[in-house]
């Protein structure tokens, strides 16, 4: 695990995204194909921004959509499907080779049984991420369960999470914010070859703090990371400031 210490949130998204834009490329170069996972949030806007303006063979390139509400329609503005259309999909100059979304509209366990068939073929060769406020990966709040096999899973966000959501702007009332998700899990996203993890704002200082500065702990579930030989975690000013 490496960290990477910016500026700010523009230096953050730019760095980040230019050693995610590298590992892909590797990837390509490599194997003639690459996979990713795509996260979203506040915390990717910068790093997404500037992704998509990498010269990269898009056209080569299979997406993973990292995690989803139970619930919620792909016209709600707080659906993932809709922020990773906006912000992601429909921003690159080709299109990917295949991006498959999460959702969480319907049967939950069945979309996980149906990601789940399809992930076991694609390798994750760079999946970017980001860390919440209570220290989650993806939607596995604390305590994570780190032993969990299933690629997705459907979990049952905590109050703080879900508080989280609201703060961001997502949702008008805190009852509003769905209380499931589909989420990729932990032992996946730890299995990508490369994580590239940005985490801006300082309302985001203290998870860094306890996540990288702390033990390895279900109760951190970012602080897992630590565990990874090739993760890259990009903070600014504001994100790294209680680090020791």
């Amino acid at each position: 695990m490496n960290i990477i210490k910016c500026t700010d949130k523009n230096e953050l998204g730019e760095k980040a995204a230019k050693q995610g834009a590298s590992a892909i490329k590797e990837a390509i170069a490599k194997n003639g194909k690459a996979n990713i996972i795509v996260a979203t949030g506040a915390s990717q806007f910068e790093m997404l921004n500037n992704l998509v303006k990498e010269d990269i063979q898009w056209y080569k390139v299979t997406a993973f959509h990292l995690d989803e509400y139970v619930g919620i329609s792909i016209t709600h503005p707080a659906s993932f499907r809709l922020y990773l259309w906006k912000r992601f999909v429909s921003q690159l100059p080709f299109p990917l080779e295949n991006f498959y979304y999460i959702n969480g509209e319907n049967n939950s366990e069945n979309e996980c049984k149906r990601l789940n068939k399809i992930i076991k073929d694609y390798p994750i060769d760079v999946a970017f991420i980001g860390i919440g406020e209570n220290g989650h990966l993806a939607f596995n709040d604390p305590p994570c369960n780190i032993e969990i096999q299933n690629p997705y899973i459907v979990v049952t966000l905590d109050s703080a999470c879900r508080k989280q959501q609201l703060g961001e702007g997502w949702f008008k009332t805190f009852d509003d914010v769905p209380e499931q998700a589909i989420s990729m899990s932990m032992k996946q996203i730890l299995k990508s070859k490369k994580i590239i993890c940005s985490v801006p704002d300082k309302r985001k200082a203290n998870a860094v703090r306890d996540a990288f500065n702390g033990p390895v702990s279900v109760n951190i579930p970012a602080s897992f990371l630590q565990t990874h030989k090739n993760a890259d975690i990009y903070l600014d000013a504001d994100s790294s400031s209680l680090l020791k």
